[in-house]
Parts: structure tokens; sequence; C-alpha cells
């Protein structure tokens, strides 16, 4: 008999299945209808009012799809898998446009959101350009929207629908909770992931999304100006979407490292993540088909290049969605999304616009216009196309070392990926920067064709020699001792320098040609606070307790982090600093660590307090989330690696706490709340009338060494019966510290024995370990980005004028 189920809507998802098979029929419509527009008399122009009202359609599809989920998700439809996943009644209602792109169905629906906004704009706007780069547009939703299907074609899934019923998810087949009609009055989602619950994870996708998005623009109208054969003809448009898409997408980008830094616990704002690589790859090769596409339209030259960048940067995008999407990168990148078994999909999507793209390509390549007239060496466009290659290297490099799980899958080899990621890209990709940040400091003082290198010098001499003494003193300042170190400190305020001065007396302050000028800036910024930030970045939170922690596990050390018992006050770098209580809101826990400063006569005054916080989460895991102070030339950065979330169980009538259980080797220090404990020996002489042994008993006793807060020594022994295949622990105490001791395992392997301790609750104090972080000048690492941001804005407003 079938269950009927009390309090369902099916209504919602009813509709929502019809708009996802309406946006991709009309999506797939319109490809067909302005495929044939392309070769269609503009007199007639009916296959193309059919296209038109075909993306109409699908915009409107696109549009209900979501209105349909949100609507799901304001309400609490648990009933729907996707919305039971990814959202709960707990969850604060500024995190449910989280909710919505947190999976892949909503992320797929965010994606193609941005392309019919994009695509509707192209329909004011592109002119005779329409029909064969809308075909693109619509084809790419083809693909897009066939994510979202969920229905099986010849035993193959194809996509995964974001309005299945929790009932019919094979995941949740026959759980027994199913069986009753009245499931929904007693089940909650399962939540969001608490690494999104941050406001910048409400903006930071859409931003990043809409980057993604924009790089679709320039690559239909490449597809296009090869399809019609006007292959130059497509730059004009193409130029200012570029220049568009390097803006938002950066942006994203940053946005990104905006968030790591404030809500990650790794310390510092870019971690070299894959899914991060896999972003800044497309945007770096962005920023390259930007420079050849301009030295096209000035010179005639590199046309081949500009097409290649051009349409590499969109299939970079396809593959970076098939790394985070398909499940190949595993657990080593924290934005990846779970594998919906949908790589073979994502594998089409990719290889169809890479192997379309490359033959239209390929069979255009001998018609292509070509200069051979040789490039001086002194000219701007040798140093642009020589600034592009090196932005292809470098983006080479990294997707190389991104993919290495997928050349392992694909040829069957064990490559390796770096034990440390961080100095592994930043070694490699320093030259890079070096000579990228080189060339935008004498760029825009070569002239096209030729310049002489008298005047040359001449113009750049004065900031080359301020670049020098500046990069020398701060070099000495700060100790720097790294060569590549020194070469970009040198050559990014020589970029900062020569902009501001080419800005000042050649450009004579002309704000509506500054653009790049001003991006050039930025990014030399960007570049600058980067290597201050990162290289001179100090950890002061030195263990100053006195207590070992690295008793805790193999990931404490004494050098990183501090153990801070509430009250007490412990040096930390330049200050002093007391863990002074927490506070629970909701799901948050709240470290209160005031930071105070001392005078001479050795009074403290408080500086400032810091609430880093560990975000309680039972389904997915806690997670630590730091705080930071900011001043103008440092931030000091805090998190908590360690604290006891939970209240202490009490176990007898004494009031002792559960023991905690440490395995330890002769000499190794553990710890209690009150005292520092050191086995110092592990002997079998034991005086078996005094522990009334049998005659086959073995025994073994510990010696352990304790000292107290005021330094006292005291000893303790407790024992390790072996008798009759029974172990028989015999308890030793010390009633003066309120602490219990048991031994009860030996592992033969590696000479270790398990040391349980339990303390009494009136004796115990709540401490916490905490890492802490100087970052200098990493305000000037976000004014670069700023910076950057207004000058590409800049560089799109002079070319829509000039258009």
């Amino acid at each position: 008999m079938e269950i009927q189920y009390i309090g369902e809507q099916l209504l919602p998802g009813q509709t929502g299945n019809f708009f996802i098979v309406l946006s991709f029929i009309s999506a797939l419509v319109a490809a067909i209808s302005y495929f044939f527009a392309v070769k269609e008399n503009p007199l007639i122009g009916s296959w193309k009012r059919f296209a038109r009202v075909s993306f109409l359609v699908h915009s409107l599809a696109i549009f209900g799809i979501i209105a349909t989920l949100f609507y799901l998700l304001f309400n609490h439809r648990f009933e729907y898998y996707y919305i039971w996943q990814h959202s709960s009644t707990e969850l604060p209602m500024r995190y449910i446009l989280s909710c919505f792109w947190e999976g892949q169905e909503g992320s797929f629906l965010l994606w193609s959101f941005w392309h019919v906004i994009l695509g509707l704009f192209l329909l004011r706007v592109s002119k005779s350009w329409e029909a064969p780069v809308m075909s693109v547009f619509s084809m790419v939703q083809v693909f897009l929207t066939s994510m979202l299907l969920g229905i099986w074609v010849l035993g193959y899934k194809l996509g995964s629908n974001p309005f299945l019923l929790l009932r019919d998810h094979p995941d949740m087949a026959n759980l027994p909770f199913l069986l009753n009609p009245e499931y929904l009055a007693q089940i909650d989602g399962r939540g969001l992931n608490p690494l999104l619950q941050n406001y910048w994870m409400t903006i930071h996708p859409p931003v990043l999304f809409l980057g993604f998005a924009s790089t679709l623009v320039p690559f239909a109208y490449a597809i296009a100006g090869l399809w019609t054969q006007k292959y130059t003809e497509w730059l004009k448009p193409a130029i200012p979407w570029t220049y568009f898409g390097i803006m938002i997408f950066g942006t994203g980008i940053l946005m990104g490292g905006a968030w790591a830094y404030e809500a990650l616990s790794f310390g510092g704002f870019w971690a070299w993540d894959p899914v991060e690589n896999a972003s800044l790859v497309p945007w770096l090769t962005m920023v390259g088909a930007a420079h050849v596409m301009i030295i096209h339209k000035n010179k005639g030259t590199s046309l081949f290049t500009t097409f290649f960048l051009t349409i590499i940067t969109f299939i970079l995008v396809l593959y970076s969605t098939f790394l985070t999407r398909s499940g190949i990168l595993g657990d080593s990148s924290v934005h990846a999304f779970a594998d919906l078994g949908m790589a073979g999909q994502l594998l089409v999507y990719l290889l169809f616009f890479s192997i379309g793209a490359g033959i239209l390509l390929a069979f255009n390549y001998k018609h292509l216009p070509k200069n051979e007239k040789e490039e001086s060496i002194m000219s701007r466009e040798f140093w642009m196309f020589i600034g592009s290659l090196v932005l292809l290297i470098s983006a080479f490099q990294i997707s190389f070392t991104t993919s290495i799980p997928v050349i392992n899958a694909v040829f069957q080899t064990n490559l390796a990926p770096p034990l440390d990621p961080v100095a592994h890209y930043n070694s490699w990709q320093l030259p890079f920067a070096i000579i990228i940040a080189l060339l935008i400091a004498i760029g825009q003082y070569l002239k096209y064709k030729d310049t002489s290198l008298k005047e040359f010098f001449k113009k750049i001499s004065i900031a080359l020699a301020a670049a020098i003494i500046l990069s020398a003193t701060f070099a000495w300042s700060l100790k720097m001792d790294n060569v590549f170190h020194i070469l970009l400190l040198f050559t990014s305020m020589f970029a900062v320098i020569a902009n501001i001065n080419y800005y000042i007396f050649i450009l004579k302050g002309k704000i509506n040609f500054s653009g790049a000028s001003i991006a050039h800036i930025g990014f030399a910024l960007l570049l600058f606070g980067a290597l201050l930030s990162t290289s001179k970045s100090t950890i002061i939170s030195t263990n100053t307790s006195g207590i070992d922690i690295k008793s805790l596990g193999d990931s404490f050390s004494n050098q990183d982090n501090i153990m801070l018992v509430k009250g007490d006050t412990l040096r930390m770098g330049n200050y002093f600093v007391i863990y002074k209580g927490k506070k629970t809101e909701g799901i948050n826990i709240h470290y209160e660590v005031e930071y105070l400063t001392k005078d001479k006569e050795d009074n403290y005054t408080s500086e400032f307090t810091l609430f880093p916080l560990i975000q309680t989460n039972p389904r997915m895991g806690n997670v630590a989330e730091p705080d930071t102070r900011h001043f103008l030339s440092f931030d000091v950065y805090t998190h908590i690696t360690y604290a006891e979330l939970d209240e202490p169980k009490i176990t007898d009538s004494d009031k002792y706490k559960a023991a905690n259980s440490f395995m330890a080797s002769i000499g190794d220090t553990l710890f209690s709340s009150n005292s520092i404990i050191i086995l110092e020996d592990v002997s079998r002489k034991v005086d078996k009338e005094k522990y009334q042994l049998a005659e086959n008993d073995m025994a073994v006793k510990a010696r352990l060494k304790i000292t107290d807060i005021n330094n006292t020594v005291s000893f303790v022994e407790p024992l390790f019966i072996l008798r009759d295949d029974y172990i028989v622990p015999v308890q030793a105490s010390s009633e003066e510290l309120g602490l219990k001791f048991t031994f009860d395992k030996i592992d033969t392997e590696t000479g270790k024995i398990q040391i349980n301790i339990a303390e009494k609750h009136s004796n115990s104090r709540e401490f916490i370990i905490m890492k802490a972080i100087i970052f200098p000048y990493i305000n000037i690492l976000w004014m670069g980005c700023i910076i950057m941001v207004i000058g590409t804005m800049l560089a799109i407003r002079h070319r829509l004028i000039k258009k």
C-alpha cells in the first residue's frame, strides 16, 4: 500500500521541474535557430526572431527555477533533498543565499543566471554579431541546464535535479523514518557547511561566478569571428568585455582571499588551494588576452595569440569546473564540491568546446591576417607580447601542479603533489612576478614600433633611481636576505613609482587615459603587500606557559601555540595576553582574549580585545574562525587551535572529571590544568610484598615527577599488573593536587605506555591554546586590490567611449 505523506508540498517541485525542462529545450532551440540565422538574409530575419523569443523563454525559465528554489529554501521545505541537505531551521536567514549555491545544482543555476543576464544585455548591444555570438551563448546554456535535468538516458544519468524529493533520493531509500507518513514534522535539515556561514560567502560566489560568466563573452566573439571569417572585426566589441571580465573575475578571486583571511584558520589570504588555483589560471590568461588584443588593435600583429588566449580562458574555466565538481580532487581542496556522478558529463562539456574551438581555429589559421614585419626589441608591443607569454607560462605551471590528480588518473602515473604547496608555488611563481612587475614598470614608456634607447632611459631614470634607493632602504630595515624577495621588492616598487610618474608627467593627470597606469599601480601594490605580509609575517604565540603542549598531539608546537589558563597573564611578542573567558551565542563559542602592554612602572594598559570563535556543528565538525585586529601598518591575527568545548563529566563522589589518556615514552612531558608531569622511568623492580603480588604476577612501575604551579616537586608511582591474562592497574594519587594516575597499557612496538590522569573538578582551570600572527603591511595588499579594480573600471570606460 502506498504511503500517503502528510504536509508535503509537491506543486513547487513539479513547477521547478517544468522550468528545468523548458530552460533546456528553449536553450537548444535558441542555439539551433541562431545557428541558421548566421547565414540568413538579414532582411528576412525569421530565424533570428525565433531565436530571440526562444532565448527570452529560456531566460524566464531560469528565473522561474531560481524563484522556486528560493521559495523552498525560505520555507524550509525539507521534503526536497537539496533543501534538507543545505539548510536547517536553526540557520540565520542571512545565510539562505549561501544555501542556494552551496550545492552543485545551485551553483550551476547561479552560473546560468549570469549567462542569462549577460545574454539579455547582448541582445540589445551586439547588433550584427547577435546571431553567431548568441548561438555560442545558447549552446553553453544547453550544457549548463542539462546539469539540472536529473534524468536517465540510455542507462546514464544526465545531471542532478534540485527538486528531487528526499524520499526519492538513492541515499535515503528505505530509511525507517521515511516510512512514517508524518516524517516532515519530525525532521530538520542538515544545515550549511560551517565554513560558508560567513558574510563573505554571501557575496564572494555571485561575484566569482559573474567572473566565470564574463569569460564567455570574449570567447563567443572570438568563435563568431572565426565562424564568420571576420578575423579582426570581433576585437572592437570584445575588448571592453575582456576588461570587464578581468575586473569582475579578479574581484571575485580577491574576495575569496578576503574570506580565507577572515574565516579560515590556516593563517593568510592565499593557500594555493587547487580550486583557488583553478580560478586564478583563467584570470591570468584573460589578462594576457587583453594585452595582445591591444597589440593587434594598434599594430595588427599577434592575431593567432589573441584568438588562442581568448579561447583558452573560457576553456580553462570549464576545466576548473571539471576539477571542482568531478570529485577528482578528493579532499585536497576546501572548495571542491561532492561528487554527484557527473564527471563524464562535465568531461563532455569540456571536450565539446575545447575540440570544437580548436578545430575552428586550426581550419582558419592559414586565413588569419599576418604581419610579417619584425618587431623592434625597443617597441611596446614586443614587451607586451613577452608579458602575455610570461602570464601564460605562469598559468601553465600552476595548472600542471594542480592537475597532478588528473594526470595520475588519466595516465595511471604516481606523481606526488608537493609536500609544501605554498613553498612550491611561491618558488615557481616568484620569478614570473618579478618579470611582470618589471614589465609593468617600463611598458608604458615604450612607444609602438620603436623607441630611442636614450629617450627611454631619460624618462625612467628618476623612477628607477627612486626605486633603487627605497627598495634598498626597505630591504635593509626589514633584514631581507632572500634574493628573489629583494628583486620583487625592487620591481614592485619600481612599477608603482614609474606608473605614478607616467600618470603625472606624461599623461598630465588625464583621468580618461589613466586606466592602465592606475590598474598597474594597484597590481604592483598587491605584489608589494603580498610579499611583505607573507615573507615577514611573524608568529608571536610562542608558548610561555611552562607547560609542554606537544602532549596534546603532533600538530601542536610550542613554537607556534601558546597555552592560556583563564585569568593568567602571559607575555606574547610585544604584548601581554589574558584569556578572560568564553561566551556562547547559538552555535558559536566566542573566546575573549585581551591584549595589553606594560609601561616602565609595570602598569598594564589594555590595547584591544579579540574574540576568536569556534563554531560547533555536530553534523559536519567544528570550525575555528579567527579574529583580527587591523592597524595601519600591520594586523594581529588570532585563532583558537584547542579548547575544551564540553563541560567536564564528574565520575565519582570525590568530584573527579573523566581521565585524559596519554601515550608517553620515558622523558615525555604531560600536563594537567595545575601541574607538569614528566615520565621519569618505567621499571619492573616492584616491591611484591608492598603491593601483595602473587607468584605469577608480572608488574611494571611508572615513576612520574609532578611539578605544580608553585614549582613544588612530588612523585607518584602507578602500577601495571598482569595477572592471569587480566590487567590490574594500581592507582596512584596526589591528594594535594587533586590528581589520580593509572597505568593500564604497554605498546610493545613503540615502547610507550598509557597514562591516565583524572583531576578533581574543583582544581581544574579552564584554558585555551591559541595561535597569533603579525601580518605587516597587509593593508598595502588590500589597497592595491581596490586601486587595481578602479583602474580597470577606468580602462573599460575609456574603451566604451572610444567605441
